[in-house]
């Protein structure tokens, strides 16, 4: 496993996924992939101003603000449905697996804009190219992590895969923190990578059934800062919801 150079063209993302099953996109080509200017993604940074705290974090800490929505991607469009909870297995998530957590919405002027359907709908597009076209069930996260706590938990639950078949992580802002480094591991081996999202708008595709990730704790570098993401999870077996027993 090795960290190579951030992307340039969508050739080169699906060779590296096709390879190590990730790749880091800056943001000029996230730009591309959702067919916008780069200020109009970063346009979009002050709704992470307006996230709401997390209830549920078991910790019962105060570190982690955010809004959730669901989406269907197909053709490189994607279209909102009705809000539901966000929920995941205890095997993917030994800490908050098999609750049902329902978040507040997206807002709906960040939701129903253009960038913002092209981004989630670009990205589906991108992963069409990786097999054949399909229909992406997406769930869209919203984060902060703040430091009000001393100390901010991306990750709490450590190192996980999402049990969805793509992950992407973008870093939407790092303001007066440090630590928040990115760990990445294969699923069938024990070898890893280490490195920090620091570009604004910039990328971490991830392949689920291949790479497990986490991202370390943050330190406020002044009385409180924050590391802003946007994490998109693609998958083509409908969402995930709780198994009824039957």
């Amino acid at each position: 496993m090795h960290l190579h150079p951030p992307v340039d063209t969508l050739t080169d993302i699906s060779q590296a996924m096709t390879e190590q099953g990730f790749c880091l996109v800056p943001a000029q080509m996230v730009a591309r992939i959702a067919r916008a200017e780069r200020q109009a993604l970063e346009a979009m940074g002050p709704y992470w101003n307006t996230l709401l705290a997390d209830r549920f974090l078991k910790d019962q800490g105060k570190y982690r603000l955010r809004r959730h929505d669901s989406l269907v991607v197909k053709g490189g469009a994607s279209q909102l449905v009705p809000h539901r909870a966000h929920w995941q297995s205890l095997d993917y998530n030994a800490l908050h697996g098999g609750l049902e957590r329902l978040f507040e919405p997206i807002d709906a002027s960040l939701s129903g804009s253009s960038v913002w359907q092209q981004l989630i709908g670009g990205v589906g597009a991108v992963l069409d190219q990786l097999s054949a076209p399909q229909t992406w069930y997406t769930e869209a996260h919203q984060f902060r992590i703040n430091t009000v706590d001393g100390i901010g938990r991306p990750t709490p639950e450590g190192a996980h895969r999402d049990g969805v078949d793509y992950v992407a992580v973008i870093l939407v802002a790092r303001e007066s923190i440090k630590g928040g480094e990115t760990r990445i591991f294969e699923l069938s081996g024990n070898e890893g990578l280490r490195f920090t999202l620091k570009e604004p708008w910039s990328m971490l595709l991830l392949d689920d059934h291949r790479i497990i990730h986490e991202t370390t704790p943050i330190q406020g570098l002044k009385e409180m800062g924050h590391r802003d993401t946007l994490v998109l999870t693609y998958r083509k077996d409908g969402f995930q919801d709780p198994q009824v027993a039957s």
